[in-house]
């Protein structure tokens, strides 16, 4: 299992291609090597930022790529991830539509032509979860649901350790539940500051992550990607503490 950052945390830095350079270049600074493309700036072509990210020794491993495009116009997403030689095609958030009990099937229905098409071509569609992904329809969670409904080849689980502790459940459980689908998994700390809860950087909040590194090395995951949708200052020094004391935290295990 590789680290990486998720652009996303760093997404106001890259709204043209000059600050999108700046960006991958502190990135790369930091000790990161692979990245989640995800929050660039429009406009900015998929080969720009795949040369840009070439030029700074950054490994495209994942995206966020719009749903309705996944849905829509499946095969040229497929042709544009096989030119930047990635792997995972994210989905990064449920669109809106679907989150209500009329709704919600006709997701599975959306993802179904979609999933088949990407793993046909040797490629994962990943689900992305936030914490609306564990409201219950009928007594069921609609993560359940959504897994049910797909194969391990047809769909992985992106899973975010914040919006699982956020919703009152336990990461290390749902990463077992989930080990044959993790290819990628977000890490994202939460902290309690006067009541509420926070973003934090990895290990500077409540999550138990020796726990979730152990469980992540008995899962398929490939890739552990750091992302901090909301920071207390700097996003880069966010992502610089996360690295710093996810590296502390692998060489106290050794």
């Amino acid at each position: 299992m590789e680290f990486g950052a998720q652009l996303f945390t760093v997404r106001k830095f890259m709204t043209n291609e000059r600050d999108l350079y700046r960006t991958l270049k502190k990135i790369a600074e930091i000790g990161y090597r692979n990245v989640q493309v995800s929050g660039v700036g429009k406009g900015i072509s998929y080969k720009t930022v795949k040369e840009m990210c070439e030029e700074n020794q950054l490994k495209i491993v994942i995206t966020h790529t719009d749903f309705e495009r996944i849905v829509n116009d499946t095969e040229t997403v497929i042709a544009e991830h096989e030119e930047m030689g990635c792997e995972y095609i994210g989905i990064g958030i449920m669109p809106e539509q679907y989150r209500n009990e009329e709704w919600f099937p006709y997701l599975l229905e959306d993802m179904r032509k979609p999933a088949e098409k990407i793993a046909a071509a040797g490629k994962h569609l990943m689900y992305h979860n936030h914490d609306l992904e564990f409201q219950k329809i009928r007594g069921k969670y609609l993560m359940d649901s959504i897994v049910e409904a797909f194969s391990p080849e047809e769909l992985g689980i992106t899973l975010d350790t914040y919006w699982v502790a956020a919703a009152g459940l336990d990461a290390v459980s749902w990463i077992q539940k989930l080990k044959d689908r993790i290819y990628c998994v977000h890490l994202k700390d939460l902290n309690i500051v006067e009541r509420n809860r926070v973003m934090a950087p990895v290990m500077e909040g409540n999550l138990d992550f020796a726990g979730i590194l152990d469980a992540l090395t008995q899962t398929c995951c490939q890739y552990a990607l750091v992302e901090q949708d909301i920071c207390e200052g700097s996003p880069f020094d966010c992502l610089k503490k996360s690295y710093e004391n996810l590296n502390v935290l692998i060489s106290d295990k050794r």
